[in-house]
Parts: structure tokens; sequence; C-alpha cells
């Protein structure tokens, strides 16, 4: 796999050995809610849903998934604030003094690269007074709290304490900010919200950790860091985070029904889906365009779904992300990332041309997804039932879900090779037939 590096700004041994070390205050996973137990509504929501019921037979989960907040609240401490979380990609912290922000829950946190070119992050909330320290994105040398200028290098050592003379029981090392895990997977920034602090061993075991026996597949297939980033877009969705990830999973069953222009560029009777223990992979070939035509699609595409909300799509010389980012029970935050193949990072037209056709499909999903909120909150629905040739991969997310929340910590390749049917030899077969032809095209193409 490809883990992204970032060159280190060369300093003297004896700068290093004048600056303070960070002093690592012992990390805690931060609660989603004050409250210890979840709420007797929510667990009963979560028994509602039966993982062990054969895809065929099973219901879908009930309504009150996707439009309860105390649900939401137990999503959150037991699925975003444990294990690996995509939380921004390499390009946004490539040089020493980078930073960006973001918030997962009532979790604010900041990545940053300090001058030495460590990857360092921390949440945000300056240990006066608890200020947010920065927001947005950016270079800083330092954070200065706005409220009363406290002030922490990125390594997260407090540097300076304004207006404290007088103060007793105070030791500045004491203070440093709050460090949370963080890691790199090809192009990916992790953050780790959980307790057990071990930088040292993050980047070594995120791979396993994160993507299990689907990394080694996905780093083949063109998941990695040398695709220059283009463009971010964002969109305030009104559903529940789950609909969005539901409408991503579902095979691509909804495509001919609500994706025209799209569908007419796949062979959607090639579709076919693989699952691993947290992540599912759909593949699909493309329809040939004309020779010597850019492709935005390619000759085939692979959608690589990562539990709990990320979403890698890679087609042509393109590759997108999706992270849908919950806000409250019915609504959520989807953040869409584009990289591109350097050979075709000049031609403007088709970047722009692509970029449209792509905008197209998620103003599509969008309306679909606002629809199957609104149904969701009608007294009409309760569950629903799924499409069993097209959509295990949904099923298998609310069986992770299901584990995550009912506190089973054995999570399990609900759709093993012996599920679907396929011996070791056939299995490993299909992983290969994944590997992109256009991985080799655009590594030998010029387009200039």
């Amino acid at each position: 796999m490809a883990i992204a590096q970032s060159a280190a700004t060369a300093v003297s041994s004896a700068a290093r050995a004048s600056r303070p070390r960070p002093t690592r205050a012992a990390p805690r996973r931060i609660a989603a809610s004050s409250v210890a137990l979840p709420e007797p509504a929510a667990r009963r929501l979560v028994a509602a849903f039966d993982p062990a019921v054969p895809l065929a037979s099973a219901v879908t989960p009930p309504s009150g998934w996707y439009t309860d907040p105390d649900f939401l609240r137990l999503e959150l401490d037991r699925v975003f604030l444990r294990g690996w979380q995509a939380v921004g990609h390499i390009w946004q912290v490539k040089n020493p003094s980078d930073y960006f922000t973001g918030r997962l829950g009532n979790v604010e946190f900041v990545i940053c690269r300090d001058a030495n070119g460590e990857l360092h992050a921390f949440h945000n909330v300056c240990r006066h007074h608890a200020s947010l320290l920065a927001c947005g994105s950016g270079q800083k040398t330092c954070f200065q709290c706005p409220y009363h200028g406290w002030t922490y290098g990125l390594d997260g050592v407090l540097l300076k304490a304004t207006r404290i003379s007088g103060i007793k029981n105070f030791n500045k090392n004491d203070f440093g900010l709050i460090p949370i895990k963080v890691a790199t997977w090809g192009p990916f920034v992790l953050a780790n919200f959980d307790s057990g602090f071990s930088q040292e061993t993050a980047d070594n075991a995120v791979g396993d950790e994160w993507l299990g026996s689907a990394s080694d597949m996905l780093s083949r297939n063109g998941i990695d860091a040398l695709l220059p980033h283009i463009c971010r877009r964002e969109y305030i969705i009104e559903c529940n985070w789950k609909v969005f990830c539901d409408n991503y999973l579902d095979g691509g069953y909804h495509v001919p029904y609500a994706h025209g222009a799209l569908a007419s560029g796949l062979q959607l009777q090639s579709y076919e889906t693989l699952m691993y223990e947290r992540v599912s992979v759909q593949r699909c070939e493309s329809v040939q365009a004309e020779k010597n035509d850019f492709e935005r699609l390619g000759a085939k595409a692979i959608y690589a779904f990562v539990y709990p909300n990320f979403m890698i799509n890679r087609y042509g010389p393109w590759m997108d992300t999706n992270l849908a980012v919950p806000l409250d029970a019915t609504r959520c935050k989807v953040i869409f990332d584009y990289f591109l193949d350097k050979s075709l990072t000049y031609n403007q037209n088709f970047i722009e041309s692509s970029l449209k056709d792509s905008e197209q499909v998620q103003m599509e999903d969008i309306a679909l997804c606002e629809g199957v909120q609104r149904g969701l909150e009608s007294p009409a629905y309760s569950v629903g039932r799924y499409a069993p040739s097209v959509e295990m991969a949904m099923h298998q997310f609310h069986c992770l879900l299901h584990a995550n929340l009912s506190g089973d910590c054995q999570l399990r390749d609900i759709a093993s090779s012996r599920e679907l049917g396929l011996d070791e030899e056939q299995r490993e077969e299909r992983e290969k037939s994944t590997q992109q032809p256009w991985l080799q095209e655009h590594k030998s193409a010029d387009h200039r």
C-alpha cells in the first residue's frame, strides 16, 4: 500500500533539543452524550433488527434507526468514537505548518503537521476555558486561543499561558492539548478517538484495522497517494447519514431509474459485489467510448464502502471520495473530494465536464435521499425488505451497525466465501479480476 510521506523540514539537533517535548495527556474517549447507558428506546430499536436472519428472509432496520435522536447519540458513542475514522486527505496537511479542523458529534478536532513534518491530531479545545483554538484550514506556526491568548505548539505543548501570575498547583506540562491517534493510509488521513494511545504503531496497523483483508485489494486498484487533489464539494442533505449510505449500497439497484445519463455509460448487467469484514466493493464495467476520447468512467469502475461512513470511487482517471458526517438525526453533511491522474490535471475542459456530470448524479441522489427520509418519518412505514440479489452490502452494513450498537465486538464477515458459495480459489480469482486496466493505461499514456 502507498502511505503518504511528507518531507520533514530540516532542523538542527540542537534546536530539537531546546524545544520542550510534548507531555501527552492520557487520552480518553469523549462520550457523545452525558448518559452512561443508552436510553431504553434506543436499546429497543437496536434489538428490533435481527442480524441472524438470512438476507432473503430479513427485514430492514426500523425507521427509528433513521429518525431517533437518542439512537444517533448511541451511534456516535459506539460507532464513530471507536476505531479508525476517515477525517480528511493528505493534501490538506502536505507541508509543515498545514492544518485542518473538523467536528464529529461533540468532538472538535484539529489535524496538523509540525515543523519537523510529523503529523498530529488533537482535540481542538483550549485547556484554559474551552474555547475552540482553530477553524477551517490553512497554515499556522502555533495555535493561539482567540479568547485569552494561551498558545500551543503544533506538537501540542503549551508554550504560553497568559496572566497566570499567582496561580498555584499549576504545571504547564500538564496542560498540553489532548492528543488523538492519527495515521494515514494511501491519500487518506484517519483519526481514532478511542482510548489506548499508541501513536508509534498507528501507521503500521491502520491498514489492517481499518480495511481488514480488503487492504491489499484496494491498494492494488489505484487507491494510493499519487493522484493530485482537484477540489472539494460539500452538501448538506436533509436525511439521516445512513440513508445516504444505504443509497450507495444497493448494488446499483437505483441507477437505471434515477441516473439515466450515468446508466447509459455503464454495463449494468456486469454489476457485482464483493464483501470483506468491514468493506464492500461494488464493481461495474463501462460502455466503451469512442477511440481517442477522454473517458470519465474508464473501462471499469469500483465503488468501495468502508464502514461506517466512507466511500471510495475509482473510475477511469478519477477517484472521488464521499464522507457522510451526521449533523443530527435527520441531517448529514456529505464531503466529496476529487482526485485525478496527474497527466490530465492540465485539461480544464475535461475536468469541468467531468465535475458537471458528477454534480448531476449528486443532485439526483440528494433528491432520492431526502425523499426517503420524509418517507421514513411517515407513520405509514416501519420496516422494509432487501432485494437479495443486489442489496447484500446494505445488509452487511446494518449487521455491522447492530454489532457495534449492541456491544458485540466480534464483528464478523457475514458474507464469507462459504456463504457466497465460493471456494478460496474462486474468491481469489474474483479479486484478481477487480484489478483495473486503467492503472497501466494512465501510467504510460501521454495525453499532452
